[in-house]
């Protein structure tokens, strides 16, 4: 019972609740409340602005606008290669060159884009040349606007593409689009680019058959001294490949191919 007495009024004091001080009383006998206002700073409303201009110069857009346009541009870039230049009908040859020979893992795909791409910047040089020169460089010093600059520098690549591009191809995608009669000057990129990529690759394709010709004769001529020896059993491609790489050897083909692509496009 003693000890029951001693322990029933320690709980009683641990649950018991703490003191709470009084607040402050003012001079005038009213309590003090503290005020949430001027313990915290005052926190305005969030504004983003987006500034398109540049400072200080109208018509230009500003760094943040122009770096989002490059980064667009890098990502597509790809595609702009691909459709709107030489690289299409290059690497379809130079496929070709390889499925003919019989080698279709040699040279790898790496070196066949790699030669595609820069025989591209080859002969797409003067074209290049003329963008930076007339669009790139007056951009870039401030006197012209950016639309200004997209429609200078999509008229070199506009003729060089409408120099490559048949002129059945350029009607049969303007009477898909419901086009009246126009003028080559003012036929819209839409029609442009999607002739211009049928035509590379009805080019590609007949410069392929011609390629396969000597190789094929090869591949019979093969063939048939094998069945006249009763070879039958050994594959033919088996002799025909030294075959063909010696020709393609003493013929230099990497120099014919190469200067029939180039002069397909110059000449």
């Amino acid at each position: 019972m003693i000890a029951l007495g001693l322990i029933v009024p320690a709980r009683a004091q641990v649950a018991a609740p703490s003191a709470v001080t009084p607040p402050a009383v003012s001079a005038t006998g009213n309590a003090a409340i503290p005020s949430a206002n001027a313990a915290a700073p005052s926190a305005g409303p969030l504004r983003l602005t987006l500034n398109l201009e540049g400072e200080g110069q109208k018509g230009q857009l500003s760094v943040a606008v122009q770096i989002v346009l490059l980064m667009t541009l890098l990502s597509v870039a790809p595609s702009l290669v691909l459709l709107m230049s030489c690289f299409t009908r290059i690497v379809i040859v130079l496929g070709f060159v390889r499925t003919a020979l019989g080698v279709p893992s040699a040279p790898s795909n790496q070196i066949i884009v790699g030669l595609a791409l820069f025989l591209t910047f080859f002969i797409m040089g003067p074209v290049i040349d003329r963008i930076h020169g007339e669009a790139l460089q007056p951009y870039m010093a401030g006197s012209i606007a950016a639309d200004t600059a997209i429609e200078r520098a999509t008229g070199p690549l506009k003729e060089f593409m409408l120099k490559q591009t048949r002129t059945r191809d350029l009607e049969y995608f303007l009477a898909l689009g419901g086009f009246g009669p126009t003028a080559v000057n003012d036929l819209p990129m839409r029609v442009v680019i999607p002739a211009f990529v049928i035509s590379e690759l009805q080019t590609a394709f007949q410069m392929g058959f011609v390629l396969f010709l000597p190789f094929l004769v090869i591949d019979f001529l093969v063939s048939s001294v094998l069945m006249s020896l009763g070879m039958m059993m050994m594959p033919p491609n088996v002799v025909s490949l030294p075959i063909k790489l010696l020709l393609f050897v003493l013929v230099d083909g990497w120099h014919l191919i190469v200067r029939s692509l180039v002069q397909s496009f110059t000449g």
